[in-house]
Parts: structure tokens; C-alpha cells; sequence
């Protein structure tokens, strides 16, 4: 449970300032009196206070309510005036006495009404009886449109909010709106630039509580997060639920054009490409790609790579460029959490599980995972050969095969087993006989 003891959202202060719901109940609307009503019982004797036995003589002008003792009247008033001649050391003021003395245990700590069930205590009764719901079930709220209940009546008001489409709290920044204040305070954080929960480890900082929890697993790594057929663990519930899918075949999202299924909506985004650049037409399966490619079209790079010099034409490039130097991978795998340094390098990644390949050679139809590898095999059906030696002049079709061969110069050996090898093949040929005397023991 949380330790914190905040004040609940449904105990609202004006309330607290007027009358209980017992006596609220008891109210018959009056036509409005005289406005010099009031003042006619003002002006009764201090003796004359309480009235008759079983009758209400002090009449509220304002809204006819009815009440057996003046001073009763007079408190009542403080309603409609919004006087609050009660006030604390901290500057708050308060309508009634007792509503001082109440708000005056936040200041001393006194906590006297304690759950019985988990020693966890409370300075208000009412603040233990809407926690006491949490032992015993009891949701007492119902939605009228859907029959959700709820503990706490604050939960079904935020609740309705999603069937009334209601949006009361907005940013005074951008005019955007929330159905929660919760929301809103978060989403300020983006004008501000504030960031108050910080990690303990590492001292990155983040503008929500629930970033910083998830980001802490990656010290800890605690994956609460267990999937049901196979047993693996992952560390965000958005990782369990999209591995999930490796499971169940399941492809929610489909093409309106040719049917095709997609198992996440990032991959039915780009299939789709709503997005294209208006001055060369280019299609793009999000905004922030369309962005990033006008940049092309502009032949400016401001910003230099702090470590190297290199520039780069927006912030998103140089940000990437820099977990080169920092070794950074912030992306992950959901199926199995091996980690990138870039998004879209997760996304290539994935297609080793789903199967999935998106590129096709228009020659022979064969297909491949990545547009760079279709790239590189069209050159063997049109005989391009871009990548030249500087030493010899021999061409090449892929610049991996031009490294290769740069190294029969060079004597470079980078791949090592007892002795060195220039190729990776080299080293697999020669570590084989190894693996067969091993077999033979």
C-alpha cells in the first residue's frame, strides 16, 4: 500500500465548510425571503439563540433552509458570503471550527483512526473508511452506462469522463485538455522542462513517477512481467503483451487496400505511409520520418557532434549519433530484450522473429527483411559494382566486400582463435577441426 496519506479527491474542502450530507439532506427549498431577513435575526438577543422545542424559526434568506439555533443560521450564512474567519499559521482559512482543528493534524502529524487490518493510519475517519474498501472489496460506486464499480466515488467521476468525452482540466500553454488534473500536471512538465523523479543510480530524470519505475528495472533487473505460455519475463507490460502475439498468431490490425494483417500498428503504419514529403513525393509511414527527410532537401547541418565534430542537420540525428560514443541501447527486443541503439534497428530486428519480409526483387521476386539487402542484390541482376580499391581498382558490390578485401592489403587479421584471420569465414573454417577432435574425445 502506499504510505503516503494524501487527501482524497471525492473530500472536497467546500464541503466540509458547509453542512454533513445528513443535514443536507434535510434541506426544503423556500422561496428566496426578504433580504432583510437576516438581519431582523442579527439583531435577537443572545438569550433568544435557541428556540422552541421542535421548531425552526431561523430561517436561511438566501435558500429557505430552516434551522433551530442562530448560531446555526450564522454558519450556515458563511456558505453563501464565503467568509472563513477561521484561519491556521500556514494561511489556509476555513469556513468552521471544527474544520481548523481537523486540517491542524496535518500540521502535528496525529493520525488517530487506524485500519485494523494493516496498522495504516489516517488523520480523518472518513479518509480509513474509503481505505477499509481496499480489504473488504466493497465498490459501493457503480457507472450507470457500463456497470463498472468503484471503491471510491472520485473513481467513478473520473470514470464517466470516458463515456461523456469530458476534458475539464487544460494546459494554459497549448490549450490541450485531460480528463484528469493527475494528466495535466504531467503534461505541463513539458513546457517546463521540469523533471523531479530522478534515478539514484544513473541521475537521468524524468518528468512522470512511472517512467522512473520502469527505467529502474534496467539497474535492477526485476521483470515483473511473466508470460503465461512460456514462462519468459519481461520488464514492461507493453513488451508481454506484444510478445504475446508470437503466441496467439494474432494481427489486429489490417490494410483496407489488400487485407494484409499486421501484428503491431507501427508495422501497419508503414506498410500504410499516410505521410509524404510534398516536394519529391516521397512516402513515409510516420510524420517524424517525413521531418526528418526534408531536412535533405535543405543542405544545412548546424549541429557538431561534441566528440567527433561530425554535424548533423536536426537534434534526432545528433542524439542518435551520440550512443555511438556513449555505447547507449535504450531500445529493446520485446520478444527476446536484446538491446539497439536505434528504433528502427529494432524493427529489422524483429522481422527475424515474425518472418516477416517486406522487400522484393522485381528480377527474380526473392525477398529480404531489409531495404539495404535488396539494395545490395539488385546489383547482382544490374552488375553495379560502386565500391572501389583505393590499392588495386577492383570493384565491388557491397561495401562489407570491399573491407574484406582491403584487408589482403592491409594484413589486417581481426578475427582470432589461436591465430589470426582476416575473414570470419576463415576463422569458422579453421575452428572446425577443433570441434571434430572434441566429438572424437
Amino acid at each position: 500500500l502506499d504510505q503516503e496519506d494524501p487527501e482524497p479527491p471525492h473530500i472536497k474542502e467546500e464541503q466540509e465548510e458547509l453542512w454533513t450530507s445528513q443535514e443536507a439532506s434535510n434541506i426544503i427549498e423556500f422561496p428566496s425571503s426578504p433580504p432583510g431577513l437576516i438581519s431582523e435575526y442579527t439583531n435577537v438577543p443572545v438569550s433568544d439563540v435557541t428556540c422552541n422545542a421542535g421548531k425552526k424559526s431561523f430561517i436561511c434568506c438566501e435558500c429557505g433552509r430552516k434551522f433551530g439555533r442562530k448560531d446555526s443560521l450564522r454558519r450556515h450564512m458563511r456558505y453563501h458570503t464565503g467568509e472563513k474567519p477561521y484561519s491556521c499559521s500556514c494561511g489556509k482559512t476555513f469556513g468552521l471550527k471544527t474544520n481548523l482543528k481537523r486540517h491542524m493534524k496535518c500540521h502535528t502529524g496525529e493520525k488517530p483512526f487506524s485500519c485494523s487490518f494493516c496498522d495504516k493510519s489516517f488523520n480523518r475517519r472518513e479518509h480509513l473508511i474509503a481505505h477499509m474498501r481496499c480489504h473488504s472489496g466493497e465498490k459501493p460506486f457503480s457507472c450507470s452506462v457500463c456497470n463498472t464499480s468503484f471503491s471510491h466515488g472520485w473513481s467513478l467521476d473520473k470514470h464517466m469522463r470516458v463515456h461523456t468525452g469530458e476534458k475539464p482540466f487544460c494546459c494554459s500553454f497549448c490549450s490541450k485538455s485531460f480528463r484528469q488534473r493527475s494528466d495535466l500536471v504531467a503534461h505541463f512538465r513539458i513546457h517546463t522542462g521540469e523533471k523531479p523523479f530522478s534515478c539514484s543510480e544513473c541521475n537521468t530524470s524524468f518528468t512522470q513517477r512511472h517512467t522512473l519505475v520502469q527505467h529502474m528495472r534496467i539497474h535492477t533487473g526485476v521483470k515483473p512481467f511473466v508470460c503465461s505460455v512460456c514462462g519468459k519475463r519481461f520488464s514492461r507490460k507493453g513488451h508481454l503483451t506484444r510478445h504475446m502475439t508470437a503466441h496467439t498468431g494474432e494481427k489486429p490490425f489490417n490494410c483496407s487496400v489488400c487485407d494484409k494483417g499486421f501484428t503491431w500498428q507501427s508495422q501497419f503504419k508503414r506498410h500504410d505511409k499516410p505521410y509524404s514529403c510534398f516536394k519529391c513525393g516521397k512516402e513515409f509511414g510516420h510524420q517524424r520520418s517525413v521531418q526528418r527527410h526534408m531536412m535533405s532537401h535543405e543542405d544545412q547541418k548546424p549541429l557538431a557532434c561534441p566528440v567527433c565534430k561530425k554535424n548533423f542537420r536536426c537534434s534526432s540525428e545528433l542524439e542518435k549519433h551520440m550512443r555511438i560514443h556513449t555505447g547507449e541501447k535504450p531500445f529493446s527486443c520485446p520478444v527476446c530484450e536484446n538491446r539497439f541503439s536505434r528504433r528502427e534497428s529494432v524493427i529489422r530486428h524483429m522481422r527475424c522473429h515474425t518472418g516477416e519480409k517486406p522487400y522484393s526483387c522485381s528480377f527474380c521476386l526473392k525477398r529480404f527483411r531489409c531495404n539495404q539487402y535488396i539494395v545490395t542484390h539488385m546489383r547482382s541482376h544490374t552488375g553495379e559494382k560502386p565500391f572501389d580499391c583505393s590499392s588495386c581498382g577492383k570493384s565491388f558490390c557491397s561495401k562489407s566486400k570491399l573491407t574484406q578485401h582491403i584487408r589482403v592489403h592491409t594484413g589486417e587479421k581481426p578475427y582470432t582463435c589461436s591465430d589470426p584471420f582476416s575473414q570470419s569465414n576463415s576463422d569458422r573454417t579453421h575452428d572446425s577441426p577443433h570441434r571434430k577432435e572434441t566429438v572424437q574425445l
